[in-house]
């Protein structure tokens, strides 16, 4: 029945519920629940309804408290830290394990991850074709400009002071990441930069980042710059490869004249320190023998003075051996000799020309065949061994008188 209606408060209609009718029944329900036994209604059983009533509101308000203290507990785990508030201030930060904190209104805790990896984004989101270039292009200190995409991983190492120094800690480190390279990039040309540098201006831009976040007391420790990619911006893009080509070219082209340097260089080298050292062979040799010469002379002068005559002869004896030792020509002495001549054809041949086979001749040959066998002009025009020649000066000197 609503409250509007015109038999409200009627005893036909029953009226509105009593209210301590209400908790009466509340009462007896509560200690039904537990056990207790419900008294009467209307003012019989004593005080029994009050005391009852009473009784279940403590229970109730008891239970609410053990529940109220026992949502204070909580767990953190190894790799956590939890930050425990009083009334929204930092009070302290517990380790792992099991703990227990004033309930909520009085405190409250936050339990932060310090092992999880984070990440931020500089120059691109989620993909590193969408760019975002108010945060990529940058200029070089060769006045180029560049477009850089790359990635900042970093943990927690302070949880008190990630929470409570920054609002925004992890916009904080996109623009302290930003704020870096841009410092770094500044201060390099743009080939350093996009090829042999990369690893360099990763590092210098991680320590610089650390410095910053540092002094923001961010509690933020930077573990890594991922440079994801860097290249000229692609409106000049053709002209930078073409560039790029020209400079490949050159380096090419230096690489194989540095090559062709050091094959000709050394050989130049080696054959100037050759020349010099035949040079130096001839000159020692010409000055020993000039000196033997010169100590030669000087040992024949003493042996001339003390016999000239025998000196002489002896000198004449040696020129004339030294003259007919490279001659070709044979004297046979035919005044005291008989109608069989002999010439040894063969040794001759071979002493001249040792390459040739060997030719042999019998020993009762007539003196036709030894006629026929001496006019060949390779015999007669080559010089004579000192075997052949003592032979014949000592066949010489028997047909002397």
């Amino acid at each position: 029945m609503g409250l509007n209606d015109p038999q409200w408060g009627n005893k036909n209609s029953g009226g509105p519920p009593d209210l301590e009718a209400v908790l009466r029944d509340l009462n007896k329900k509560v200690a039904a629940l537990f056990g207790g036994k419900g008294g009467g209604t209307g003012n019989s059983g004593g005080g029994g309804a009050p005391w009852n009533f009473s009784g279940g509101i403590g229970l109730i308000v008891a239970v609410i408290a053990l529940i109220w203290v026992a949502s204070g507990f909580y767990i953190v785990d190894a790799s956590q830290r939890g930050v425990v508030l009083r009334f929204g201030k930092y009070i302290e930060a517990t380790q792992a394990g099991p703990r227990w904190h004033l309930p909520f209104p009085i405190e409250s805790v936050e339990v932060v991850s310090l092992s999880q990896v984070r990440t931020v984004e500089v120059g691109y989101r989620d993909h590193v074709k969408n760019k975002m270039l108010k945060e990529s292009l940058m200029l070089t200190d060769d006045e180029n400009i560049i477009d850089i995409q790359f990635a900042v991983q970093y943990f927690l190492k302070d949880p008190a002071d990630y929470l409570f120094n920054n609002r925004a800690p992890d916009e904080n480190v996109r623009q302290a990441a930003e704020t870096a390279i841009r410092e770094i990039v500044g201060k390099n040309k743009m080939d350093f930069v996009l090829y042999e540098g990369r690893e360099q201006v990763a590092a210098a831009t991680t320590k610089l980042i650390q410095e910053i976040l540092d002094r923001y007391k961010s509690g933020i420790l930077v573990s890594k710059v991922t440079m994801q990619n860097a290249q000229p911006p692609e409106q000049v893009q053709a002209a930078f490869d073409d560039a790029v080509k020209a400079g490949q070219d050159r380096e090419r082209q230096k690489n194989e004249g540095q090559a062709y340097a050091n094959d000709v260089v050394p050989k130049a080298k080696g054959a100037a320190a050759r020349l010099m050292q035949e040079a130096e062979g001839y000159r020692q040799r010409v000055v020993a023998n000039a000196e033997g010469d010169a100590s030669r002379f000087k040992q024949v002068l003493v042996e001339y003075e003390k016999a000239p005559v025998v000196t002489r002869e002896r000198m004449y004896i040696d020129a004339m051996q030294q003259i007919l030792s490279s001659s070709s020509k044979v004297m046979v002495d035919q005044k005291g000799g008989n109608s069989l001549l002999y010439l040894p054809l063969d040794k001759l041949i071979q002493s001249t020309n040792p390459g040739l086979p060997e030719i042999t001749t019998a020993a009762g040959r007539s003196a036709n065949n030894a006629e026929q066998v001496a006019p060949q002009p390779a015999a007669l025009n080559e010089p004579a061994t000192p075997i052949v020649r003592e032979a014949l000066r000592g066949r010489d000197r028997e047909a002397r008188p």
